[in-house]
């Protein structure tokens, strides 16, 4: 009142230095955003401090301005050669101009550990990444026609997976198919399994020429185009997974209530997710493409 009644007319504060009211300027918008392009795994108390403002206005920077957000990097077999990339795209784009013909066809077949005990996954190498760009990749080291599962088998203790244990395999397989299924069986099934070893072995060759067997060509490092490996086996481990079993008899229950929990329908649901896949191959020229949005549905 004493300074209106000295003449100031004006009601709004006078400009006056010291912190702005908010940190949110477009010039640390654009530190934080070369800083998290140098480094997409810092964490935000550490671009704060190369920015030196508070870690909450950098965390509204990231998820708001820049529309990021923080995702583990995905694991994936290989680094992929281009030959082996093309090599892919040229089996997939085959097998849709067959589908109708042969998707009714396929047996898959692999093998899998259950271990006594599996902890739960953690996260790892999280990175910053914006709404549309790929997902990280890791590589590692080192329709009715469905069926369902029409073989099983528990490997001995001791027993390695060899080509002539393979073989027994094969031959169990091949009659549970002429018993359960002879109309496929008569009809030439065609077998999908992965090259291992003891799966591309000259013998186990030899054996499915003699009866007559088709082998789907593998393409190699590629589990996210193998129904086993992007279906059946997580199912198994969504249930088993984290919890401890007394002995080998607890873990054959209990895997195999596993394996029988799986309804039929979701059977059906996995072969056609299997050629929306192939799309998605295609699309991707090759590259793994799980995790990433593509725009072919999964």
């Amino acid at each position: 009142m004493k300074r209106f009644s000295e003449g100031r007319e004006s009601v709004t504060d006078k400009e006056r230095s010291g912190q702005p009211a908010t940190s949110r300027t477009e010039e640390n918008i654009a530190k934080v955003c070369q800083i998290v392009h140098e480094n997409h795994r810092l964490t935000v108390m550490s671009i704060a401090e190369q920015v030196n403002i508070d870690r909450e206005t950098v965390r509204k920077i990231l998820t708001e301005d820049l529309n990021m957000r923080k995702v583990c990097a995905k694991i994936v077999p290989k680094e992929l050669a281009e030959e082996q990339k093309q090599r892919k795209v040229t089996i997939f784009q085959d097998l849709l101009t067959r589908q109708d013909d042969i998707l009714g066809c396929f047996i898959t077949d692999d093998e899998k550990w259950v271990y006594q005990y599996d902890p739960e996954t953690k996260w790892k190498s999280t990175q910053w990444k914006i709404a549309n760009s790929p997902r990280p990749k890791k590589f590692r080291q080192s329709k009715s026609r469905v069926r369902g599962i029409v073989h099983y088998e528990f490997v001995p203790n001791g027993q390695t997976v060899s080509q002539v244990y393979y073989l027994e395999v094969l031959e169990k397989l091949r009659e549970k198919v002429r018993r359960k299924q002879p109309k496929l069986f008569a009809n030439s099934w065609i077998l999908y399994h992965d090259n291992a070893p003891a799966h591309t072995a000259l013998s186990v060759g030899e054996f499915l020429a003699t009866k007559q067997t088709t082998v789907l060509e593998y393409s190699s490092y590629s589990p996210d185009l193998a129904p086993n490996d992007f279906f059946l086996f997580p199912k198994i481990k969504e249930i088993l997974k984290g919890r401890h079993f007394n002995d080998i008899d607890d873990i054959r229950n209990n895997t195999m209530t596993a394996l029988m929990a799986v309804p039929q329908n979701q059977f059906q649901n996995c072969f056609e997710v299997w050629t929306r896949r192939w799309h998605r191959c295609i699309a991707s020229q090759g590259e793994y493409f799980e995790g990433d949005h593509s725009g072919i549905q999964q």
